[in-house]
């Protein structure tokens, strides 16, 4: 006999049992729902992607997180796990340009793999679900994106969130009217970047460290910060470093486009917000729940040139990505779930009271499986206590039983578990009989 193992998954990979994969399914369903009504179109492509594709697109510290995968003895194509949708996204655009429409609206649920430190809502294999609009300059389509992200929020039931939103160019130009060299400006994102995780103070303390005068420093740190009761940060920033600034205008059309269809408390200009990603050229949008904080649950802007890479000129794109994993977990923490999200699927259990019954109990579950009714049928002609007792387990609201009096009858008897309620009907009705059930017991929750 072999060596026993120990069975457990590798940190920061996780299993699913069913009643976990309906939480997980009730979410990517609600959401895919919601990128169909706005017109997106699904797409998938390979986990793994060429080592040049993704390798020079994210910045210096997404990229460490980047796994990259050995096969065989050949090195002659290096690969490496894909770190998220976007870049597949842009290479499959520049790879099958001819046999798209633009503007091209897709989105993509798919898992994604980093090389994180394991903890609460962060982990190595996760899915997210984009949504992506390319070949739109206009500032619309990045409204659209935010309205989407809205609807889907409110869809699953958030309580509270609000979508940050800022602007790459504004960040430039914020930087610049600071004192910052250009050479500089990278660290400026990937400092501010942490501004959630270590506060003003420590933002501060790490631009001085990378060599950043203090005054240039103090000023920048003054405008990210920019707010006033009554007054608009919009308002603040074009006031002090002028009302042209670059990406400015852009915030104000967006505001003026969400008009009535996102409720401006559940928007905010944030300019300490940054998405550190490298690819991002103009609006960027993050959503954050406060109450209990697991970091943001979307995030995701404009990307003008990242297309570009991969044919001759590049497209507009903007999009959003919905971090699966810490929804779902917020999902349980706040019990958001609809209350007939059970454990199981299976609406009924067909019981096999003998052998000799097995064909009649067999006919049973087909008929109700071509009514459309969740239907599992018991394999084993076991004792009905057994039967029973398998179903309660399992939380199957309702169970079927034809012996031999019920087939020589012609009737089929069901019984409700919950409250016992016990009926009998003809063979032929049994679906509907079923379906009453079921909605009595549906009404009374």
């Amino acid at each position: 006999m072999s060596k026993f193992i120990a069975p457990r998954s590798p940190k920061g990979f996780r299993d699913f049992l069913p009643d976990t994969m309906l939480r997980r399914n009730y979410v990517i369903d609600n959401i895919t729902e919601e990128f169909h009504r706005f017109g997106f179109e699904p797409i998938d492509t390979p986990i793994l992607e060429l080592h040049e594709t993704l390798f020079g697109k994210y910045g210096e510290d997404a990229e460490k997180l980047i796994f990259t995968a050995q096969h065989g003895r050949s090195t002659r194509e290096p690969l490496a796990m894909r770190y998220d949708l976007t870049v597949p996204l842009a290479r499959l655009v520049g790879q099958y340009e001819s046999k798209l429409n633009l503007p091209f609206k897709r989105y993509h649920i798919a898992p994604v793999f980093r090389g994180e430190r394991p903890q609460r809502g962060r982990y190595r294999e996760f899915w997210q679900c984009d949504a992506d609009t390319v070949g739109i300059a206009n500032i619309s389509a990045d409204a659209e994106i935010i309205n989407l992200m809205h609807r889907i929020l409110q869809r699953l039931g958030f309580p509270q969130y609000v979508i940050k939103i800022n602007h790459r160019q504004l960040l430039v130009a914020i930087g610049e009217f600071s004192g910052l060299p250009d050479a500089q400006l990278p660290d400026l994102y990937r400092s501010v970047d942490k501004f959630d995780k270590i506060g003003a103070d420590g933002v501060r303390r790490e631009l001085t460290e990378r060599g950043i005068a203090a005054d240039a420093v103090g000023r920048m740190m003054d405008l990210i910060q920019a707010k006033e009761p009554g007054t608009s940060s919009l308002d603040l920033i074009a006031d002090a470093i002028g009302a042209k600034a670059a990406g400015l205008q852009d915030l104000r059309d967006l505001a003026d486009l969400l008009g009535d269809s996102v409720p401006p408390e559940r928007y905010d200009f944030d300019f300490t917000m940054v998405r550190g990603l490298g690819y991002y050229t103009g609006p960027i949008f993050e959503t954050v729940i406060s109450q209990p904080n697991l970091g943001s649950i979307t995030g995701g802007g404009r990307y003008d040139n990242l297309i570009g890479m991969f044919r001759r000129q590049s497209l507009p794109t903007t999009g959003t990505s919905f971090g699966i994993e810490r929804i779902i977990d917020l999902m349980d923490e706040l019990d958001l779930y609809p209350a007939h999200l059970g454990g199981t699927l299976v609406q009924v259990l067909v019981t096999v009271f003998s052998d000799d019954a097995r064909a009649a109990s067999m006919r049973i579950a087909d008929q109700l499986r071509s009514a459309g009714i969740n239907t599992e049928l018991y394999l084993e002609a076991r004792k009905l206590g057994r039967q029973f007792a398998y179903a309660d387990k399992k939380g199957i609201p309702l169970v079927a039983i034809a012996g031999p009096d019920e087939i020589e009858a012609g009737v089929v008897k069901l019984r409700r578990l919950r409250d016992g309620r016990e009926v009998s009907c003809e063979m032929p009705d049994v679906a509907s009989a079923v379906e009453t059930l079921l909605a009595e017991a549906g009404a009374s929750q």
